[in-house]
């Protein structure tokens, strides 16, 4: 249990489960509710981000830093650190399936590496930040 003592030890399993849950809502909806929709993966992954979002603020609040109060403020930075991810990610995601040929689902995982370590720091440095350290 000393381990989850260590922020970035809490922030990789809320961000294991938070990209867990967001990438199956990605597959499910890109295997079974837009598979004849041309772009349907970038439907797929709007809607994936909508409950990515909205379960990994709640879970990085409480679990990984442990902040309080400034919720409205919280929520807006936090939603402006994943517009950035959102924005390289809808960008990547079409080059990665339309020029480089690799399936939806495997592009959406290399993606996921990179905009890990970047909502990492956006949220550690912006989203969540107080003047007093919290870890």
């Amino acid at each position: 249990m000393r381990f989850l003592r260590d922020q970035r030890v809490r922030f990789l399993a809320v961000g294991a489960t938070n990209t867990l849950v967001g990438y199956v809502v990605f597959s499910a909806f890109t295997l079974w509710v837009f598979t004849d929709v041309y772009l349907g993966y970038l439907l797929s992954l709007a809607l994936s981000y909508v409950v990515g979002i909205t379960l990994a603020f709640v879970l990085y609040r409480r679990f990984v830093f442990v902040v309080h109060g400034h919720l409205l403020r919280d929520f807006a930075r936090f939603v402006s650190v994943y517009l950035i991810a959102i924005g390289i990610n809808a960008a990547a995601l079409p080059l990665l399936v339309e020029v480089a040929r690799v399936p939806p689902l495997l592009a959406q995982l290399i993606i996921l590496a990179f905009t890990t370590l970047l909502s990492f720091f956006g949220h550690k440095k912006f989203s969540f930040r107080r003047s007093e350290p919290t870890d």
